[in-house]
């Protein structure tokens, strides 16, 4: 059905922001899952509704005009207002509730996710659930723009104004070295530095956290590799490449290694992380925390206990909050 010209619909202020967001009418498209000429349509029928010109659109960036930023910041009260609306019908009768839009971290994607989304299925029958997974700055950057509802994630540090967060584990880096390459009763951080690091990479956060809390140790450590994929580095631990320094998920999600590699306490001053669960604040309700309830026993259940019962050390890492 096409929408009457004169009309401003969800739909069209939908398209209008994601078009402001990305800068980029195929961009907006590719985020909406519709055609570029769908999207620009859109935009032509909300401009004649409302009467004004809101994106420069030959521009590249496309552009906001005066009146596309008036109209962004009512376009968000709108959607605000409208995903509320949806948040509050699903939580008197869930079966109203027919889009949810998940974003995980990818350590979680083997073990948790499944769970999760099961529980969710028999609970909202009439509900599509869209699943994105990546790293946690992505994931971030997805729920800013509005592409995500909720997303679970590494914090990042500093929490937004606008968002809420519900703290699910707490867990700390641990050293994996190739199997007998380190005698954990000797000095293992002078054993580890006549071995090359096999480096998670800068470019993610996780990467740039480990780097930054082995400058605040005075270690420079030689390395090789910078990777971005926990199986491409426990595989080059495993083979004899080097050692990593890495959290208990990744290691609980690459498991086909852990006969391949011995996992150590960090030599040096402890490393955490707090995965948490973040949603955009007062939009829906009581669900953030009703998923950050049932996700709690999962994690219990598929990471924390397996990972105690073949490193019992972990039993001070990993601690569910």
């Amino acid at each position: 059905m096409v929408d009457s010209p004169g009309r401003i619909t969800l739909w069209g202020i939908e398209v209008f922001m994601a078009t402001a967001d990305e800068r980029s009418i195929s961009a907006a498209a590719k985020r909406l899952g519709a055609s570029p000429s769908a999207v620009s349509q859109q935009l032509t029928n909300l401009e004649g509704a409302v009467g004004a010109t809101l994106l420069q659109r030959n521009a590249r960036p496309v552009r906001l005009t005066p009146a596309g930023e008036i109209m962004k910041r009512h376009a968000q009260v709108i959607l605000n207002e409208a995903t509320q609306a949806r948040a509050e019908l699903a939580m008197s009768d869930l079966s109203h509730l027919t889009r949810f839009r998940l974003g995980m971290i990818e350590d979680l994607e083997a073990d948790v996710t499944p769970r999760l989304l099961t529980h969710m299925a028999e609970e909202l029958r009439g509900c599509q659930f869209l699943l994105e997974t990546g790293a946690s700055h992505y994931l971030y950057d997805l729920l800013d723009a509005r592409g995500l509802d909720v997303i679970v994630a590494a914090e990042l540090g500093a929490e937004d104004a606008w968002v809420e967060v519900h703290p699910l584990l707490r867990e700390g880096f641990v050293v994996a070295a190739p199997k007998g390459a380190v005698d954990p009763g000797g000095d293992v951080l002078r054993q580890l530095k006549r071995i090359t690091m096999v480096q998670y990479t800068q470019r993610h956060y996780m990467g740039r956290l480990v780097n930054a809390h082995l400058a605040k140790q005075n270690l420079n450590l030689r390395h090789r590799f910078e990777i971005d994929s926990y199986h491409a580095i426990l595989a080059l631990v495993g083979q004899g490449a080097g050692w990593t320094i890495l959290p208990p998920l990744a290691l609980m999600r690459a498991r086909r290694f852990a006969d391949q590699i011995d996992v150590l306490e960090l030599p040096f001053e402890p490393l955490t992380r707090t995965i948490s669960l973040t949603a955009r604040k007062e939009i829906l309700g009581e669900m953030p925390a009703q998923v950050a309830a049932t996700l709690k026993p999962i994690f219990q259940e598929q990471l924390v206990t397996p990972a105690i019962a073949r490193h019992p050390f972990m039993a001070d890492y990993l601690t569910i909050l």
